[in-house]
């Protein structure tokens, strides 16, 4: 199946394990050297300000992308506050902890 990214941002986003509905997807993480798909965020359930609250959902997690929706097996952390943890950050292989010095060119 090949889709574009405004096809899946159509889709709406459900979690498996208590029927919540996150939301469309807002975005996707890709990791470029690799050339990998590591999952999509999703605004759990906010409209607006999903850059701070969004939940990113790994692709072992996606169950199943349907015709207008996409299915996830998610455990969501509890509410303490309603902000949710940002995403984890991008395996170390994937070349963003690998940030060379500039101190050689001054």
């Amino acid at each position: 199946m090949e889709l574009t990214f405004s096809e899946l941002r159509a889709k709406e986003v459900v979690n498996t394990q208590d029927g919540r509905k996150l939301g469309k997807v807002c975005d996707i993480v890709l990791c470029y050297p690799d050339n990998r798909w590591l999952g999509i965020v999703a605004p759990n359930g906010k409209a607006f300000g999903f850059k701070k609250n969004g939940l990113f959902i790994e692709l072992k997690n996606i169950v199943k992308i349907g015709e207008d929706v996409i299915l996830v097996n998610v455990g969501l952390p509890a509410k303490k506050g309603g902000k949710c943890p940002p995403p984890p950050p991008p395996p170390s292989h994937c070349g963003f902890n690998d940030r060379r010095s500039y101190e050689e060119y001054e």
